[in-house]
């Protein structure tokens, strides 16, 4: 492990600090989406419905990062991929103006203390909870899992590193995560800098890098 590490470059140590940062702001989604279902359920559904929901979560962002994997290497899909996180980009773009980390961190507090949020009888079903929590986790996960892989550029090392801190940060420190990036909202523009400068860089390998590029597919460099 330390003979590892001491083969790390600046280069590499740069690219462990994007991974870092985008799984930060990345994981704001997904303690708004659990929190708030949560939250609606009765109390004693409440902890069974954010721990079933982080665990779809996980497992979705392993089954996208074994298909994005396999599919780094088809023509054209670093293009193609490279349009889909500037949309990540928008789209968080949209929820630093709305205060969505602040939200989250409200959602999250409400569903973590049984004596708020709804505290009657069950209103709703574990299963509907579930249903609506794995739905926006489909679009979570492949945010999250785009971006660390066009970051790791097919080190399967950070690959495997993104996506656990993603889980583990998600799973054990969401509330904390968005008390910091609601105190400190710099946090969240410097990550949507960093995004923008990723899916730029993924963009001008799918443009002009052979032989995947599709400047290259279709003859025009």
């Amino acid at each position: 492990m330390m003979e590892w590490i001491s083969t790390l470059g600046w280069a590499d140590v740069l690219d462990f600090g994007k991974i870092i940062i985008a799984d930060l702001i990345l994981s704001g989604d997904n303690a708004l989406i659990i929190g708030m279902a949560a939250a609606g359920l009765s109390p004693e559904l409440r902890k069974k419905a954010i721990l079933y929901g982080m665990v779809i979560a996980a497992v979705l962002r392993v089954v996208f990062a074994i298909i994005a994997t396999s599919l780094l290497e088809v023509p054209g899909i670093l293009f193609i991929g490279s349009l889909l996180l500037f949309w990540v980009c928008w789209r968080l773009y949209v929820e630093i103006k709305d205060n969505v980390d602040e939200q989250a961190e409200h959602a999250m507090e409400t569903a973590e203390n049984l004596e708020e949020g709804y505290t009657g009888a069950p209103r709703r079903t574990m299963f509907s909870a579930l249903v609506s929590i794995t739905i926006a986790d489909v679009s979570m996960s492949l945010d999250n899992v785009l971006a660390v892989a066009a970051i790791a550029d097919g080190d399967t090392t950070m690959l495997v590193f993104g996506l656990g801190l993603a889980i583990v940060l998600m799973a054990f420190a969401a509330t904390m995560i968005m008390k910091l990036l609601t105190r400190y909202p710099w946090i969240s523009w410097l990550g949507l800098f960093v995004l923008l400068y990723v899916a730029g860089e993924m963009m001008y390998r799918g443009v002009f890098v052979a032989p995947n590029g599709i400047g290259h597919i279709f003859g025009i460099l």
